[in-house]
C-alpha cells in the first residue's frame, strides 16, 4: 500500500490496565507511561520506532493486538484506496487516543489492521 511508512505501534486491549503496566514493567522491563486519552487511561512503552499502546477494553479475544501501519499523511486517501480494492473497514477515519488519525481494516483471514497518521499531518495527498 502506497505511503506506508512503519510499523508505528501494536495496540492491545487489556481487562486490567494496572496488572498489565506492572506485568510488562517487572516481567519484560519496559519503561511503561500512564497517561489520559480522550477516552480513559492508556499505557505506553517506546521499543524503538515502536510503540506498543495498552488500552482498556471488554474486547473478544483475538481482536488484539492490533498492528498499526504509520503514514505520513493521506489518510483519507489509503482508506478509499482500500475500499476501491473491495476491502472491509471496520472502523473510519476516527480520532487516535493522541490526537492523530487512525482507520481500521481487515485482512483476508480477518485480521485487524489499522493505518494511523499523526495529528496536524494533512489529510489528502497533494498531487
Amino acid at each position: 500500500m502506497k505511503g506506508i511508512s512503519n510499523v508505528s505501534a501494536i495496540v492491545f486491549f487489556v481487562k486490567d490496565l494496572a496488572r498489565t503496566i506492572t506485568w510488562y514493567r517487572d516481567v519484560l522491563g519496559l519503561a511503561i507511561e500512564s497517561r489520559e486519552a480522550h477516552e480513559g487511561s492508556i499505557a505506553m512503552a517506546s521499543l524503538g520506532t515502536t510503540t506498543l499502546v495498552f488500552i482498556p477494553s471488554d474486547e473478544r479475544p483475538g481482536r488484539s493486538p492490533v498492528v498499526v501501519l504509520g503514514l505520513d499523511g493521506g489518510i483519507d486517501d489509503v482508506v478509499d484506496g482500500l475500499v476501491k480494492q473491495g476491502v472491509e473497514i471496520v472502523t473510519p477515519v476516527s480520532k487516535a487516543p493522541d490526537g492523530g488519525l487512525t482507520a481500521d481494516f481487515l485482512d483476508p483471514d480477518h485480521h485487524v489492521l489499522s493505518v494511523y497518521q499523526p495529528a496536524g499531518a494533512p489529510r489528502r495527498n497533494q498531487g
